[in-house]
């Protein structure tokens, strides 16, 4: 078994970037990866924000229809609706970690789609929130993200306690 991988909105937009062309490829390179690997995930939040950013944006930008046709191939990945279990974990995790909403909504979003890893650009990289490890993909490598999984494949489980999910 392994673990997913929740993608943040700024990953994705990179990947469509021509313009920079240092992350770009970066982007791209772990798109492809989690594509191969089936370990990737990412929230209705993440896909509203990237199909805004790339039609209205990003420059030279998508066209409707281009941007459209990414996030239906992302809906492969089961994004996290934005429910109100969503929002009530984001609001407690944006109280106890002093995050935006928005960051603390994506945090919410990879702990309820069991992700250990977050990819963002926009959190402190390697900082642990809420128990999603915070990875900075342009400064974390694939080859890095294979051996935290299979290591956190190899960890053992404890039991949850009372008043944890």
């Amino acid at each position: 078994m392994s673990v997913p991988i929740f993608v943040d909105t700024n990953v994705l937009v990179y990947a469509r970037d021509a313009d920079d062309l240092r992350r770009q490829p970066i982007a791209h390179a772990w798109l492809e990866w989690l594509w191969a690997e089936q370990l990737g995930r990412t929230g209705m939040q993440v896909l509203s924000e990237y199909y805004v950013t790339v039609t209205r944006k990003l420059k030279p930008g998508l066209s409707e229809e281009e941007a459209w046709d990414d996030v239906e191939a992302l809906m492969q990945w089961r994004p996290q609706p934005v429910d109100a279990a969503t929002m009530q974990r984001a609001r407690a995790i944006q109280a106890r970690h002093r995050l935006s909403w928005w960051d603390a909504l994506v945090v919410a979003a990879a702990r309820e789609q069991g992700c250990p890893v977050l990819l963002t650009e926009d959190l402190q990289d390697g900082a642990l929130v809420d128990g999603v490890r915070v990875r900075n993909p342009f400064s974390y490598s694939i080859h890095d993200a294979g051996a935290e999984i299979r290591a956190h494949n190899e960890a053992p489980r404890r039991k949850p306690r009372r008043g944890e999910s």
